[in-house]
């Protein structure tokens, strides 16, 4: 039921990693599940009150929720945090608890401080959740430099269809919203993509699943370079079936 519960939340919240989770291998879904509820609800934390203080409240409870998986303590009494510790070990802790602290970003309006902010955002986002999922899934430390990389493509790439979203919300997303901005950050995040299809046989097959999720990455990037007008005008997606279509083509393939 808990399981269940996980996926109800990301079907909810986040349909791309739900359709993804369900186009991994059953056993990959007991993994893939629960962390993205775990995901879903640090991301919406920042975005659940009007009052700093409590979004602040939310994020802490996960970020105790992690440090404690990590002590290989029992399981706060939520959905999502028994699954959770019951779907990763211990030492991907750590990288949840990453996560969370990066996430107090989304609470404020502040823009991101240099590059390196925007790296270190993506990397602990993006970044460990990937490679939290693929290393619960028996990925080796070698694979973690191309999933890493394959991570931060996603990352800008969904930073850019949050474009329209954020700045509607009052955040400064991008650190050059201008379109050669643009242009160059989804020129960035192709070459990053390029890097990690480049160590693809590093990562073993079964922890490939954690990369489904990643499967709109490439398509969203190409168009945000080639038009990058499209991302303040929020027209980055592209059809459902074509979207279904590239998901499909990357379960066939095991991954991106």
């Amino acid at each position: 039921m808990s399981l269940n519960a996980c996926a109800e939340i990301v079907q909810r919240g986040d349909p791309d990693r739900f359709l993804a989770a369900m186009a991994a291998p059953v056993p990959a879904r007991g993994v893939l599940f629960p962390l993205y509820a775990f995901n879903m609800e640090v991301a919406r934390a920042p975005w659940m009150a009007s009052e700093p203080m409590i979004a602040e409240m939310r994020l802490q409870f996960w970020r105790d929720t992690a440090e404690e998986i990590g002590q290989g303590k029992p399981p706060r009494a939520h959905e999502v945090a028994a699954p959770l510790a019951a779907a990763i070990p211990p030492d991907c802790a750590p990288l949840l608890e990453a996560l969370v602290a990066a996430r107090r970003w989304d609470i404020y309006k502040d823009a991101f401080e240099d590059a390196a902010h925007f790296d270190a955002y993506l990397e602990a986002t993006s970044g460990n959740l990937t490679w939290a999922a693929a290393r619960a899934l028996g990925a080796a430390p070698e694979a973690e430099t191309p999933i890493r990389a394959l991570a931060f493509a996603a990352g800008i790439a969904g930073l850019l269809r949050a474009v329209p979203d954020l700045q509607a919300r009052g955040r400064v997303p991008l650190l050059d919203g201008t379109p050669g901005g643009v242009r160059d950050l989804a020129e960035r995040g192709l070459a990053r993509w390029a890097e990690g299809r480049a160590g693809r046989s590093l990562i073993a097959r079964p922890s490939r699943a954690a990369l489904l999720a990643l499967w709109r990455t490439k398509t969203t990037l190409i168009a945000a370079r080639d038009l990058p007008e499209r991302v303040i005008e929020g027209k980055l997606d592209e059809s459902e079936f074509a979207r279904r279509g590239r998901l499909l083509w990357a379960q066939m393939r095991g991954g991106v």
